[in-house]
């Protein structure tokens, strides 16, 4: 135990206390740093590209936290009740999720491409309006880079809460059945209560994750055209590395910090407040 809490302190402890104290300085990241207090703050309270940046992150959990989830708990209701070939639809749903970031962007980034990807081809067939540069429009790019980090990740959620369905006793469903519950009403009252946990773990998850999401948004449009993709985490890689504003950076991760901190201590008291999740 005593390994594995050094482990951690230096790992994850230590890093975090660090960059909360460099947020309140100016630093490149070589030489002393400077105290300046909350003048990064001041400064996020000012930045437009900031401001861009956390609605943008607020655009991509509101779109995670429905489309994937319905997709994920439609896809397991589908498959449940099949008997024979599950394990290959498992695995179908799967892969996607298995294969590296950077494979899958390098991969739609081709289907994408704007002189000879898919919405070039569905033009040449008559469908103009498919003519569009879905990674290099402003209106357009958010939800294209969404759409292909769906793609590789509601795959998981159906294997996810087709699990907590499986766990579900048999007999809950022969009672609803017997008192002549229809299928929706079984998936109402029966499905859903049964993968509850399940379901409100993945919500959390999914808000984290969306106010850290960096790879896909990064690996295909480095948060362009003129910001029109990019978020807290692409904002903070730029500044501390492209700009060398590490106490800038320091700021953006410790409001990105405080967000999820809030998101957890929200569920948290509605636990203690006895609600079921």
């Amino acid at each position: 135990m005593a390994p594995l809490l050094f482990l951690n302190i230096v790992v994850i402890l230590g890093p975090s206390v660090g960059s909360a104290w460099y947020a309140f300085t100016k630093w490149s990241g070589i030489g002393p740093a400077q105290w300046v207090g909350l003048a990064n703050f001041r400064r996020l309270a000012g930045d437009r590209v900031y401001h861009m940046a956390f609605v943008n992150n607020v655009k991509w959990t509101l779109i995670f936290l429905t489309v994937p989830v319905t997709m994920g708990l439609l896809g397991s209701a589908l498959l449940a009740p099949i008997k024979k070939g599950q394990m290959f639809f498992r695995i179908a749903y799967f892969i996607p999720y298995v294969i590296a970031s950077v494979v899958n962007t390098q991969i739609w980034r081709n289907i994408l491409h704007p002189t000879r990807g898919i919405g070039v081809m569905l033009a040449e067939r008559g469908l103009k309006f498919m003519d569009v540069t879905f990674l290099g429009s402003r209106g357009t790019v958010l939800y294209t880079i969404a759409f292909v980090d769906m793609w590789h990740w509601w795959g998981f959620l159906v294997v996810l809460y087709l699990a907590a369905m499986q766990a579900i006793n048999p007999q809950l469903y022969e009672a609803a059945r017997i008192e002549g519950a229809t299928r929706g009403q079984e998936f109402r009252y029966v499905t859903l209560p049964g993968i509850l946990p399940t379901l409100v773990f993945t919500v959390l998850m999914t808000i984290i994750w969306s106010f850290l999401v960096f790879d896909y948004i990064y690996l295909l449009t480095q948060g362009g055209p003129a910001h029109a993709s990019e978020v807290l985490s692409t904002e903070l890689f730029k500044s501390a590395f492209f700009r060398f504003e590490v106490g800038y950076a320091a700021a953006i991760g410790v409001s990105m910090s405080f967000i999820c901190a809030l998101v957890v201590a929200g569920f948290v008291i509605l636990r203690r407040k006895g609600w079921e999740i």
